[in-house]
């Protein structure tokens, strides 16, 4: 079996080794099989060399072998690679960023609108001086519930008391002046019946000629007079008359306001403001001695979204909660809206009556007033911390099927805290990062799970 002999080639790989001998022991092969059969070329038989069972085996298990490392060779790092690639992908895999999604779900169908809200008395009312003077008694405190009518306080006034004094005076000084006009008009009316009698008798004496005409003359002339005479007492007596009216009038303002001194209560209520006591000089008109408010019933006022304005019509029941008593709720019924925006803060004002018979509620409280009601379309709803506020506007971070992240531009609507109402940009069922934070871009990778 002749050698191979070493070439100068460059180094080969082993898969090209083998190959190479693969196809030396070919040719080996056919070299013998050609001197079995003689030399073609010189006609000569030639002895043929016949290769012994064990140089066959020999032969075969070689290339046995060398096919077995040639396919090892090629086999195992084929092997290796693909190994190795998977294990870079499953090392990928478990380095992409793990997030908590959720599914976008759409809110319940009560629109759950609360608002915070002020609470005043329903009727509420400043009680000013209308007497000038000092006070003398002050019959009431701050928290006393008082009745209609109820005095609250007494002034002592003694310039009004003489100014009364003064008008009755001067009333009774009218009367007499109206005495007096009527005896003039009397004496008038007397003497103006005498010249008409003697009138009228020298009328008859010029008639048959007994006395002058011009005596006659004088005395028509005379009861002409008279009546004159009486006219003008009727006027002053009518006069007088009048003086006695205003005299009367001035007389009954002096005594209204001399009844002012005595304060009283102008409705049931209580008393939440006192602001003088015993001995405080107060001007009319200008001091203030109490405030009263009307509990039994009191009014909320809140200011409602424009987006919800349209929802609250009078006489729907509202709820409210006070943090002062946990647990309570009070039932009120909306009583008017202002059926108009308020241009600065784009609200309606809303007045809300709530009945307060044992006076749990007190005026000036805040309170959380819930106005809910039913909606045929109701806007989907995210957690808080799945918004994304930054320069491109208010986004949420979504999950693609392929697990890439997609920054979708949304409108907010109500905010209740931990949850915001979406109005546009996402549809029901889109996968949402739960709590993104700045790290959330455009096409990021991640490995999604589901939010505990």
């Amino acid at each position: 079996m002749p050698s191979i002999e070493p070439t100068d080639r460059p180094a080969e790989t082993l898969e090209e080794r083998l190959s190479r001998e693969n196809q030396e022991l070919r040719r080996l092969l056919q070299e013998l099989k050609g001197l079995s059969n003689g030399s073609p070329r010189s006609g000569v038989p030639v002895k043929l060399w016949r290769p012994s069972s064990v140089t066959l085996w020999s032969i075969v298990l070689g290339a046995a072998v060398l096919i077995v490392l040639g396919f090892l060779a090629g086999y195992v790092p084929l092997s290796n690679r693909r190994a190795l690639i998977a294990g870079e992908a499953a090392e990928q895999e478990r380095a992409l960023p793990r997030v908590e999604v959720i599914q976008v779900g759409r809110s319940s169908t009560s629109s759950e609108l609360e608002l915070p809200g002020s609470i005043q008395a329903i009727t509420e009312a400043p009680i000013l001086a209308r007497a000038d003077g000092y006070v003398q008694r002050r019959l009431v405190d701050i928290g006393d519930r008082v009745k209609a009518g109820q005095p609250l306080a007494e002034i002592d006034a003694p310039e009004l008391d003489q100014q009364v004094l003064q008008a009755k005076a001067n009333l009774q000084q009218a009367q007499a002046a109206l005495d007096e006009a009527l005896a003039n008009s009397q004496q008038g009316q007397a003497t103006m019946a005498l010249a008409r009698a003697t009138a009228q008798r020298w009328n008859t004496l010029v008639g048959r000629g007994v006395v002058s005409r011009q005596d006659n003359d004088q005395y028509q002339t005379q009861y002409q007079s008279q009546v004159a005479g009486v006219q003008a007492l009727e006027k002053a007596v009518a006069a007088q008359r009048s003086s006695i009216t205003a005299a009367e009038a001035n007389l009954a303002r002096l005594e209204k306001m001399q009844g002012y001194t005595t304060v009283r209560a102008p409705f049931d209520g209580v008393v939440t403001l006192r602001n003088v006591d015993v001995g405080a000089l107060v001007t009319t008109g200008s001091t203030l001695l109490f405030r009263i408010a009307q509990v039994g019933t009191l009014r909320t006022y809140l200011n409602v979204p424009q987006r919800n304005a349209g929802f609250v019509r009078p006489g729907q029941q509202a709820l409210l909660r006070v943090s002062n008593l946990p647990g309570r709720e009070f039932t009120g019924v909306v009583a008017r809206t202002a059926d108009s925006l308020d241009p600065a803060s784009r609200t309606m004002l809303v007045e809300v009556h709530v009945p307060n018979q044992k006076g749990e509620l007190l005026p000036g409280m805040y309170a959380r007033v819930d106005l809910s009601s039913a909606r045929s379309d109701p806007p989907l709803l995210i957690p808080s911390d799945a918004l994304v506020v930054r320069a491109d506007g208010t986004q949420v971070a979504i999950v693609r099927p392929d697990h890439t992240v997609h920054l979708q531009n949304v409108e907010v609507g109500r905010d209740y805290g931990d949850r915001l109402e979406i109005v546009s940009g996402l549809a029901d069922g889109n996968t949402i990062i739960a709590n993104p934070g700045d790290a959330a871009r455009e096409d990021l990778k991640v490995n999604p799970v589901p939010h505990r």
